[in-house]
């Protein structure tokens, strides 16, 4: 819930980004994002639940109110990937239903819409793919080997 939490209010980050054309990195680095999530955690549940509802709505109000242009300003992903804010919605959806599964209170990835799975699953296989791991996944999702490839995280 810490993550979930945090991840709001870093798009929030994105969409201020996008509504006033003043850069505002979701994070100011790793560690930050690491080091926030961490002190997050320490809350207490009903605390937590209140902060992740509460950066939700906040973040939900700040993309209603961008303009037809403010969607298409260029903005900085976690990853340092530059896109225009008309992803920020994409970011959240994939975010809360991966941690969704992650909470381990009853959502599975089979639980989850089909397009949305489908577009986590593509999503991730075509990052493994371009990158190190590439050879040894597309072996294994092709049949040619028995042995699943060695994974790391996965943003």
């Amino acid at each position: 819930m810490a993550h979930v939490h945090g991840n709001a209010l870093a798009l929030g980050r994105l969409a201020s980004w996008a509504a006033t054309g003043t850069e505002s990195r979701m994070y100011s680095s790793r560690e930050a994002r690491d080091a926030e999530i961490e002190q997050l955690a320490a809350l207490p549940a009903a605390e937590l639940r209140k902060l992740a509802h509460a950066s939700a709505e906040e973040l939900g109000r700040a993309l209603d109110g961008l303009s037809p242009d403010q969607w298409q300003q260029p903005v900085v992903t976690a990853t340092g990937r530059t896109v225009p804010a008309t992803e920020i919605p994409w970011i959240r959806a994939r975010e809360v239903a991966v941690h969704a599964v992650d909470l381990d209170a009853g959502v599975t990835f089979a639980d989850l819409p089909d397009d949305l799975r489908t577009a986590v699953a593509v999503e991730v296989v075509t990052k493994r793919a371009a990158g190190p791991e590439g050879p040894a996944l597309t072996a294994w999702l092709t049949g040619r080997s028995t042995e699943a490839p060695t994974l790391g995280p996965w943003l």
